[in-house]
C-alpha cells in the first residue's frame, strides 16, 4: 500500500491510517519546456493531498477557518526521484504526522502508474489567529480533534 511505506522518524509518531490517497493524472500546464512536470507543481500535488485528508479527517481549512485560525505552511520540502511528464496517471499520499507541538505535519509519497517512487516530502504548517498572530499553544478545537481521533 503506497500510503504504509512512509518511514518512522525518532521525532514523531506516524498516526497509522491518518492517511488519505489522491490518484490524478499530470496536465499540459504542469509541464516546462522540457516536457517535464515543473519542480513547483509537487507542491501543488500536496495541496491536493492535504485538501483531501481535510475532508476525510473533518479538519478542512474552512473548519479552522471557522474556529478562528488560518494555517500557512512555514516549512517543506521535496525529494525527487523520477520525472513526470504529461499524461501520466499518479498517486498522492499524506501522512499525518502527530507532535506535541502546535503545528500540522504531514508527509507525502508520490508514485507513478508502474508504482515507482517519484517524490518525497514533507510540510509544516503552524496556527495563526484572526489578527494573524501565531499560536503557541494549540488551539482548543484543534486538540479536541486529535483527542476524538486518538492522536494525543
Amino acid at each position: 500500500m503506497l500510503c504504509g511505506m512512509i518511514r518512522k522518524k525518532d521525532l514523531y509518531k506516524e498516526m497509522e491510517g491518518l492517511t488519505v490517497e489522491v490518484e490524478t493524472r499530470v496536465r499540459f500546464n504542469e509541464t516546462d519546456a522540457l516536457g517535464i512536470v515543473w519542480h513547483g507543481n509537487y507542491l501543488t500535488y500536496f495541496e491536493d493531498a492535504r485538501e483531501a485528508f481535510g475532508r476525510k479527517y473533518g479538519i478542512s481549512y474552512l473548519d479552522m477557518l471557522n474556529e478562528g485560525y488560518v494555517t500557512p505552511i512555514v516549512s517543506s520540502s521535496c525529494s525527487h526521484k523520477h520525472t513526470l511528464k504529461y499524461g501520466d496517471v499518479i498517486k498522492i499520499c499524506a501522512t499525518y504526522i502527530v507532535t506535541k507541538a502546535a503545528k500540522i505535519i504531514f508527509k507525502y509519497r508520490i508514485v507513478n502508474q508502474e508504482n515507482q517512487l517519484v517524490c518525497t516530502g514533507e510540510t509544516v504548517q503552524v496556527f495563526l489567529d484572526k489578527h494573524n498572530n501565531l499560536s503557541l499553544a494549540i488551539p482548543p478545537f484543534y486538540d479536541e480533534w486529535k483527542e476524538n481521533l486518538g492522536a494525543l
